[in-house]
């Protein structure tokens, strides 16, 4: 299950060590956390981590396939995690030790800066692929967050991303050795802490206006 702890400023958000995959459990845990993270006074900074090759697989979908009369109420959660992340008003940052698939890219998207693994893992949007369409808040919040053409490319075709693709088509803001994506997470982290307020949270509201009224009231 997440992990929480904090290093100075930042909070280090750690998803997990197996595909970390969204279910009502974990995300019971994520919000449980972030409610910590929201409620510290002072200087503060989100990095969200993770051990092992995955990131996050995103959506549980065996959970979902077994439990398929609670999917509406479940899928509205999993936007409603996509809009606190968005509007959190202290920096985030998604440090992307693996692979980041299907709602993990989303979480990711969701920060304000992503730093990936130069060598191996893949951020990736399989939708096309397993036949699962995005919901309009889902297409807004990529829409809001990647150049057009790269959001339409990954958005119809599917395509893994490395660091090094990803950094160059505005996915990523950094693609660094595996040893030192954390740390590089950090430093990006420390460095913005101060700006954590009402002031930055009313910066993201007012910028992601569109995709958090979609997420935040899905159809």
């Amino acid at each position: 299950m997440p992990t929480l702890h904090r290093d100075g400023d930042v909070f280090v958000l750690s998803l997990g060590s197996g595909e970390n995959r969204f279910n009502p459990g974990w995300l019971d845990s994520i919000d449980a956390h972030l409610d910590a993270i929201e409620a510290a006074e002072g200087p503060k900074a989100l990095v969200t981590t993770a051990t092992g090759k995955i990131w996050s697989n995103g959506l549980d979908l065996p959970w979902l396939m077994a439990n398929a009369d609670q999917i509406p109420a479940f899928s509205a959660r999993v936007e409603a995690l996509f809009a606190r992340v968005l509007a959190l008003g202290l920096p985030t940052v998604a440090a992307l030790q693996g692979h980041a698939f299907g709602a993990g890219a989303m979480l990711a998207l969701a920060h304000d800066q992503r730093v990936m693994r130069a060598d191996r893992g893949y951020f990736c949007f399989p939708e096309v692929d397993i036949q699962i369409p995005f919901s309009v808040g889902m297409s807004e919040l990529i829409a809001a967050k990647l150049p057009v053409r790269t959001a339409h490319d990954a958005m119809t075709t599917g395509r893994r991303y490395g660091g090094a693709e990803a950094t160059a088509e505005g996915i990523a803001d950094e693609a660094v050795d595996e040893q030192a994506v954390l740390s590089t997470a950090m430093d990006r982290a420390r460095g913005l802490a101060s700006k954590a307020g009402a002031t930055l949270a009313t910066i993201k509201q007012r910028r992601f206006r569109t995709a958090l009224g979609e997420l935040r009231n899905p159809d």
